[in-house]
């Protein structure tokens, strides 16, 4: 298994945002966290992405113990994330946003900023090298050049996964990856997802879009009010009563 979650809790006040929850995400696979609004699915992309630090638990990928980590530890390590909402430098370029990620990879400090060395400049060839290519793998190289303002909704989400890409990772974290794009921009933004796989990398997304998780998941996780309720693949999901209790009070539909 690449990540290994057990008794994962985190508490705010008194409140268990995630509580007391164990699972396994397979290495080449895609898995989908699913549930209602304010069932702890970012929060616990939080902890495994070390931006929060659990209240117990532990977490460990392939096998190492990354459960007190800071977000950048976890990065470097080979966990690379999208967020809910898509932040860009908006007038950079897309190259440049992209750039960002692979900077996680260099040794280069102050003092080879200012006397421009040559492991500044090999490294920052290797990042441009890096962001040109990630923005290949996601369909937007004849965009490299343009200011991020520029682009389109759906745009923006492929130079998130780009950026993901760019810091070299295992596991790809990617929350609400197809939220405010249209049903054929969601089906191309979930080619790119089985792309990440045959190329060896692994995926976990949290998504609302039933249709899409369901068509696209080898393996499902159901938060309900921060428990792990069901575990398993679509077909063993859309059969759970639980789940499906859980969804008809949230007016959802798990099946559609």
């Amino acid at each position: 298994m690449l990540l290994t979650i057990n008794q994962l809790t985190k508490q705010f006040g008194g409140l268990s945002a995630v509580n007391d929850v164990s699972a396994v995400i397979e290495e080449s696979k895609i898995t989908a966290i699913i549930g209602p609004n304010g069932a702890g699915k970012s929060t616990f992309f939080n902890l495994i992405s070390g931006f929060h630090q659990p209240t117990s638990g532990r977490i460990e990928l392939s096998g190492q113990d990354i459960t007190n980590m800071r977000a950048e530890h976890v990065a470097r390590l080979g966990v690379g994330r999208t967020f809910q909402t898509t932040h860009l430098f908006e007038q950079a370029t897309v190259l440049d946003n992209v750039m960002i990620g692979h900077r996680l990879r260099t040794k280069a400090g102050l003092f080879d900023a200012i006397f421009r060395t040559k492991r500044e400049r090999d490294e920052k060839k290797k990042c441009l090298d890096k962001a040109l290519e990630a923005l290949e793998f996601v369909g937007l190289t004849s965009l490299a050049y343009e200011q991020a303002h520029s682009i389109t909704q759906e745009q923006q989400k492929r130079v998130a996964f780009a950026l993901a890409l760019a810091t070299d990772p295992k596991l790809v974290l990617l929350d609400e990856p197809a939220a405010g794009v249209n049903p054929d921009e969601t089906e191309g933004l979930s080619e790119v997802m089985k792309k990440m796989v045959k190329h060896g990398k692994t995926v976990c997304l949290i998504e609302h879009k039933m249709p899409m998780v369901m068509s696209l998941a080898d393996h499902i996780l159901v938060l309900n009010h921060g428990e792990l309720i069901a575990d398993g693949t679509p077909k063993d999901i859309q059969k759970n009563e639980r789940v499906i209790e859980a969804y008809l009070g949230g007016n959802s539909n798990v099946s559609a």
